[in-house]
């Protein structure tokens, strides 16, 4: 079988990436010193990943998840499925190993809790729960899908049994609510003191800490350390003193700082987890609406995190980001929906050995899974 392979090399010079079209690239490993050469670590699509059971087909696949077994989680919107495809649509929530082999599925509607309409984010923490959220906005008036806001964040076992809900479908008052979050679009929980970090998200405009335990929100900011707020934003505006929607993804550093996507503003703004502003890199001006910052991603392999992987679903690549000037220092995929090629990307995430998982939504729908090449 013909691989396709995509690789990197860091040289004392600089970046050195590959040009051909199919190759793919990316970050794994930190800058050497001037006199030795970095080795060129090679990556193969794995055109096998995952294996999906037949009588099951996947939509929009929003977010990937993985666990401390390195198991990936995958959360898709059955929804978005052609109403002829509806019969076969699998649960929201599927598991698969690192070769691709499905485990389990669950999710939707239960007793006891509100499935969001339009799910859009899942973590699994490192006590094994799972945290699904959505991002449903009645204004959208999206075909299939309830005129109800995803206001509310699910935790479950990893069995799928119902533990918590925070917040109610509906019920958001915005930015200054303590109660209720509004359509939520990502979030991480900070082991050490158990805090759930979201980035609250579609409808407000503001990063909001909780208690992992009881849901009670503890701590909310906006842009720049800023007390967010109801303000009807421009579309664009890099220096904005707000948050645009969506605030798209948070991120924890090993720098211990929180990493935050302002996605139309083009902008990654970095925190303190008390919300006191550090710094924030900014990138391409030319790109407007859907904006540039969709996701963050580090490389297990990149010891000292001196670059992270931003995932630009408006132009379907990923930026390469060194992170101590935020220069864009290499430039991965196309649009297409070839090997290494990306239609609506919205997520991309590592597991602890490297390897690193990508979804697309809209009419691509498709994961794709790559693999270092020792």
């Amino acid at each position: 079988m013909k691989r396709t392979l995509f690789c990197l090399a860091l040289v004392a010079a600089g970046i050195v990436i590959q040009s051909e079209p199919h190759l793919f690239t990316l970050i794994v490993a930190a800058q050497t010193p001037k006199d030795q050469a970095e080795p060129v670590p090679l990556f193969q699509v794995d055109p096998t990943w995952p294996k999906v059971p037949s009588k099951w087909k996947l939509g929009d696949a929003s977010s990937i998840g993985v666990d401390a077994q390195d198991r990936i989680w995958v959360l898709h919107r059955p929804r978005t499925l052609p109403a002829d495809q509806a019969s076969v649509a699998a649960p929201p929530v599927l598991v698969f190993d690192a070769e691709g082999n499905f485990i389990k599925a669950w999710g939707g509607a239960g007793n006891g809790y509100e499935w969001p309409q339009r799910e859009h984010g899942i973590y699994i923490d490192s006590k094994g729960f799972v945290w699904i959220g959505g991002n449903n906005c009645p204004a959208r008036n999206l075909p299939g899908l309830s005129p109800i806001a995803d206001d509310q964040l699910l935790k479950f076992t990893q069995d799928g049994k119902f533990v918590m809900q925070i917040g109610h479908a509906g019920k958001s008052d915005g930015n200054a609510d303590t109660n209720n979050l509004q359509q939520p679009a990502d979030e991480f929980v900070y082991p050490k003191t158990n805090e759930l970090f979201v980035a609250d998200g579609y409808g407000n405009h503001r990063v909001a800490v909780l208690d992992g335990d009881t849901g009670e929100i503890k701590r909310i900011w906006g842009a720049y350390g800023n007390p967010p707020t109801d303000e009807n934003l421009p579309t664009y505006n890099p220096d904005s003193p707000q948050f645009a929607n969506p605030v798209h993804c948070i991120a924890l550093g090993k720098d211990d700082f929180v990493y935050v996507c302002d996605r139309t503003n083009n902008r990654v703004q970095v925190f303190h987890k008390d919300g006191s502003f550090v710094r924030q890199f900014v990138f391409d001006p030319k790109t407007r609406g859907s904006g540039s910052s969709w996701g963050i991603a580090f490389s297990p392999r990149d010891k000292k995190q001196n670059y992270f992987v931003v995932i630009d679903g408006t132009n379907n690549v990923l930026d390469i980001v060194r992170r101590h000037d935020g220069a864009i220092v290499g430039t991965s995929g196309r649009p297409g929906r070839g090997a290494g090629e990306f239609h609506w990307v919205h997520v991309g995430t590592f597991d602890s050995r490297g390897n690193f998982y990508t979804g697309e939504v809209d009419t691509g729908k498709r994961l794709q899974k790559w693999v270092p090449v020792e």
